[in-house]
């Protein structure tokens, strides 16, 4: 059992930068890979970023490569999300989810990912 608490989503400016955190707890490992999901209003659910348990493998999205970054925190229990040059269509509900058994990839398939955060609104403002 995991649970997951996303952090600071909010209102931003096209072009500006936010970073958003996951706080895991409970029965948490570092060898669980972690991923970011997002949902846009009347869209479905896609896969934005994800690194592997141990940190050596990362997957960007196509649209968030260059912009986006990944990373972890395993003596924290946090995985953050640094998003840069942020566009009007990055704005969605963002989920941080975590994949047991993850340690070795980077996994963007959500059908991967056992436990899932309640999602932080992200609105980008034109």
């Amino acid at each position: 059992q995991v649970q997951l608490v996303e952090s600071g989503g909010g209102l931003v400016q096209a072009g500006g930068a936010r970073r958003l955190s996951c706080a895991a707890s409970g029965r948490t490992s570092s060898t669980y890979g972690m991923g970011w999901f997002r949902q846009a209003p009347r869209k479905e659910r896609e896969s934005i970023a994800a690194i592997s348990g141990n940190g050596h493998n990362t997957y960007y999205a196509d649209f968030v490569k260059g912009r986006f970054t990944i990373s972890r925190d395993n003596a924290a229990n946090m995985v953050y999300l640094q998003m840069n040059s942020l566009k009007p269509e990055d704005t969605a509900v963002y989920y941080c989810a975590a994949a047991v058994g993850g340690n070795w990839y980077a996994q963007s398939d959500p059908r991967l990912y056992d436990y899932w955060g309640q999602g932080t609104l992200v609105t980008v403002s034109s």
